[in-house]
């Protein structure tokens, strides 16, 4: 399964998930792209991520951080200093 991602990393937030069958790669890339090159046409920033895992539990294992709030990330990342 293929999950895109649309994070907004100066507000700590996920704005979008959408999922892919295994199939559908093609479709989930040109997707990606598409939405990478348009919010830069606009001078947006943000992450726009194609990422691959078993499930979305899965992701939010190994992928934590897009799903975390910006607390949450703050206080993770002072425990690591």
């Amino acid at each position: 399964m293929f999950f895109l991602i649309d994070y907004d990393r100066s507000r700590g937030e996920l704005s979008s998930i959408e999922m892919f069958d295994d199939s559908e790669r093609t479709a989930a890339e040109n997707k990606r792209l598409k939405r990478e090159l348009s919010l830069h046409r606009k001078g947006v920033k943000r992450e726009i991520v194609l990422l691959q895992a078993a499930s979305e539990d899965a992701l939010k294992e190994t992928h934590g951080r897009y799903f975390a709030n910006i607390a949450t990330l703050a206080e993770i990342e002072s425990r690591a200093i």
